[in-house]
């Protein structure tokens, strides 16, 4: 699974657009990183810049656009309405998919190091990247904003965590971090009135409302020892919220940032916020999304809904999505389009054609044209991918099934796992193209010089290892998923039961067909090492998902 990271760095220019153009453009010049979104300001003088893509690919374009701010932006001529201290203001990584915090912090402060080292800019490590707790806060940093850096910076204990420590004029100091996602999310209610509306908001965000004398709105705020309000904290962690009022839709809405979603999610926000406002005898209607959203938090939501329905979780990533947008209402004020709010989605590249997204009679006629690809890997995947997701079916029927509600919870579990190999399965149907795709480029390379002949060979091995590679893959999944059919053919019900058997013959035919392409993709690979042991491994997955399958076989005809 590939890992996703966001940037969002804050560059000390909204007003020029030519110079934007430039930065922006300097991300946009690196492969695999999708430039998401540039807001610049006039007033503040300041515009923020969001693109995603893998690690290391977002750490190149953080730099060069950096590198590029640094040279076209001149911090001692700046002004604006919004606190900052360098040209680059703050250069924030942000954990997306199948990636942690603590290897986003990671990549923060290598990307740090290289600013300070190459660039020669003061660099300030803020919030989960920091390397002491005051410096945690963004604020703390940036004290005294770039007119205070030049005595600020000379102190010991402002010292930058890297770069020189001594005033660079033109560049000023950047601060480069690690963040949570964070999500604007509001809520919409069938009432105009903004007071209940801001009484819900105290209600959920964190920060709570002012405890007053009687208890009462009307009654004086209540003071601790140190002549400061004392608050009574809301019910939602990490979120911050507010009522307002929107005239476009004629209703009031609850506007909330939830500044890490692992600890309140969008799902939960919505449900506490409806209950508050139930509580006061007002409907949460809906919801809207304000800009982006990671894939998982949607899928999250999804199966946080069906479990509430006592109903299966183990549908596509698809109906998942769809349950979450119908049950939190982000259609309500106009349409929600998955592709437009979802990052995942918004990186996927539309120019290129999978082929797991063609009909049956157009993957069948491409497999039958004279193009050598898609090929048996291609196919042996995809009839993989075909027995997980009957197994996967028999699953969900059963956790259906009349009289059984009580059972819906195992059926679900093992409807996960199907879906999940199913998953896999179909990504591989093009990873196998792509695969082959690699080593006929790699023999397209350019062999005229020593130096070229090497690199050359080095790339025609590289293509190949990874060749043989995802057909074991194949293999390992799709006798992975057999497990599925197994447990179906035990327990599920037994009108179906024949379809885990046939599942079982699908994932198989993957196994064995999968086996075939191991097989003359190591033929007269060099690295023999490498070969004898890629070779024992499928040999072992193929003899072991024969006899399960006649395992699964014989439960089916037992069971019928």
């Amino acid at each position: 699974m590939r890992q996703v990271i966001e940037c969002v760095p804050n560059f000390s220019e909204g007003r020029d657009k030519e110079v934007i153009k430039q930065i922006t453009d300097e991300i946009e010049k690196i492969e695999n990183v999708k430039l998401l979104d540039v807001d610049p300001g006039a007033d503040t003088n300041r515009t923020v810049v969001t693109f995603v893509g893998s690690p290391k690919e977002v750490k190149e374009a953080a730099f060069q656009a950096v590198k590029k701010a640094s040279e076209l932006i001149d911090m001692s001529k700046h002004s604006g309405a919004h606190p900052r201290f360098g040209a680059t203001d703050v250069c924030p990584l942000v954990p997306v998919s199948n990636i942690s915090m603590e290897e986003t912090v990671e990549h923060a402060r290598e990307l740090a190091e290289r600013i300070g080292k190459e660039l020669n800019i003061p660099i300030y490590c803020y919030e989960n990247a920091a390397y002491e707790e005051k410096r945690q806060n963004l604020a703390n940093c940036r004290s005294g904003e770039y007119e205070g850096l030049k005595d600020r910076i000379t102190q010991p204990e402002w010292k930058p965590d890297f770069g020189p420590a001594e005033f660079n004029a033109q560049t000023g100091a950047t601060a480069v971090g690690a963040r949570d996602f964070l999500v604007a999310f509001n809520v919409n209610l069938n009432t105009t009135s903004l007071r209940r509306a801001n009484a819900i908001a105290f209600d959920v965000r964190e920060k709570g409302r002012v405890k007053r004398e009687g208890g009462k709105i009307t009654g004086k705020p209540v003071l601790d020892e140190n002549g400061n309000k004392v608050w009574i904290p809301g019910t939602l962690k990490a979120v911050k919220a507010i009522g307002w009022f929107i005239d476009e839709y004629g209703v009031a809405q609850i506007s909330m940032n939830l500044t890490n979603i692992s600890v309140t999610s969008v799902h939960e926000a919505f449900d506490e916020t409806a209950k508050k406002a139930a509580e006061r005898g007002i409907r949460a209607t809906g919801s809207e999304l304000v800009g982006l959203i990671p894939k998982q938090a949607m899928l999250d939501a999804g199966k946080y809904f069906l479990r509430k329905q006592q109903r299966s979780l183990g549908v596509s990533e698809d109906e998942l999505i769809k349950i979450a947008v119908k049950s939190m209402g982000l259609d309500d004020l106009k349409p929600f389009d998955p592709k437009d709010k979802i990052i995942e989605y918004m990186m996927d590249d539309d120019n290129q054609e999978k082929l797991v997204d063609k009909n049956m009679t157009d993957f069948a006629n491409e497999t039958a044209s004279e193009s050598p690809a898609p090929g048996g890997g291609s196919i042996s995947a995809y009839v993989g991918a075909l027995g997980a997701s009957l197994g996967t079916m028999v699953a969900n029927l059963s956790s259906h099934k009349r009289g059984w509600d009580d059972r819906w919870e195992e059926f679900s579990m093992v409807a996960e796992k199907g879906q999940q190999k199913k998953d896999e399965l179909l990504y591989l149907v093009d990873e196998d193209t792509n695969a082959f795709n690699k080593i006929m480029d790699a023999f397209r390379l350019p062999k005229k010089t020593d130096e070229e002949k090497a690199a050359r060979k080095e790339a025609i091995n590289e293509a190949t290892r990874y060749a043989s590679e995802i057909p074991y893959r194949v293999m390992k999944t799709s006798f992975e998923s057999m497990e599925v059919m197994k447990e179906m053919a035990e327990k599920g019900m037994k009108s179906s039961i024949s379809d885990a058997g046939v599942g079982a013959i699908c994932a198989t035919a993957a196994v064995r067909g999968a086996h075939l392409n191991v097989q003359i993709n190591t033929k007269d690979f060099e690295d023999k090492a490498f070969v004898e042991e890629m070779l024992e491994k499928a040999q072992k997955v193929n003899e072991l998902a024969q006899k399960k399958e006649k395992e699964i076989l014989a439960l089916v005809e037992q069971n019928m």
